[in-house]
């Protein structure tokens, strides 16, 4: 089953729509703790709303984003203490359950993870992917939008 990540960080919200057009996206999950930004277009009411047009869903699951201070450590460039504070994270329950919501959405149409950062490698979406591929079997294409 496909799968895909895409960060925002880099690109404009028109561009990150059509990149996710391009590869088939049907649903967008949001998994960022605070669905509001500083870039325009990529709060949750706007982005929610832009993508409707393009017909893409949107869904967020918010305990899939990553507390206070997993966001704080992945600023500082602390990798790994942002991986540890978001893997204990994901033991609580919400977390849980919103991961298997996840599941059965990304089972039944092309989903996509989305969060800030450009580069899946350094963001708690990856993490979140690799729960994912243990309970079914999600062969995953990091997107990478372009800048205009």
């Amino acid at each position: 089953m496909p799968l895909a990540t895409i960060g925002y960080e880099s690109a404009p919200q028109a561009r990150v729509i059509e990149t996710l057009k391009a590869a088939g996206v049907e649903v967008l999950i949001d998994v960022r703790a605070v669905a509001a930004s500083r870039r325009a277009g990529f709060s949750k009411g706007l982005l929610s709303a832009s993508l409707e047009d393009a017909g893409i869903e949107y869904v967020h699951l918010r305990a899939l984003g990553t507390p206070k201070e997993g966001r704080m450590a992945a600023r500082k460039g602390r990798t790994a203490e942002m991986r540890a504070i978001f893997e204990a994270h994901l033991a609580e329950p919400e977390a849980q359950l919103q991961l298997a919501r996840a599941i059965e959405i990304a089972k039944a149409r092309k989903a996509a993870l989305l969060c800030y950062e450009a580069d899946h490698r350094g963001c708690h979406r990856s993490i979140v992917v690799e729960r994912m591929q243990e309970a079914e079997d999600f062969s995953v294409e990091n997107l990478q939008p372009s800048t205009l």
